[in-house]
């Protein structure tokens, strides 16, 4: 991703674009504690599951779910639309 957008000011970005269900989720699950609390993770993920996935792993693990915001493609045209999706850590 170049440029300002939904990732930039996110402590950590995960890009897990090109793989699916349940590994969006896994990868946030096995990062969240590399951020401080109150730490911002940017996913970025291709994967129309997500969508429901990480609201969901939020709620059952006490994050903060902060939103979804459409990204830029790194590799322009070539690939999927991606999705980053926000999550700040509370503990």
């Amino acid at each position: 991703m170049t440029g300002p957008g939904p990732a930039s000011d996110a402590d950590l970005v995960l890009d897990v674009r090109g793989r699916r269900c349940p590994l969006p989720v896994i990868e946030l699950a096995r990062h969240i504690a590399d951020v401080a609390v109150d730490g911002v993770v940017a996913v970025l993920s291709d994967d129309p599951a997500a969508r429901l996935d990480i609201p969901e792993w939020c709620r059952m693990r006490d994050q903060d779910y902060l939103g979804a915001a459409p990204c830029e493609s790194s590799a322009g045209a070539q690939t999927p639309p991606a999705t980053a999706y926000r999550v700040r850590r509370r503990a």
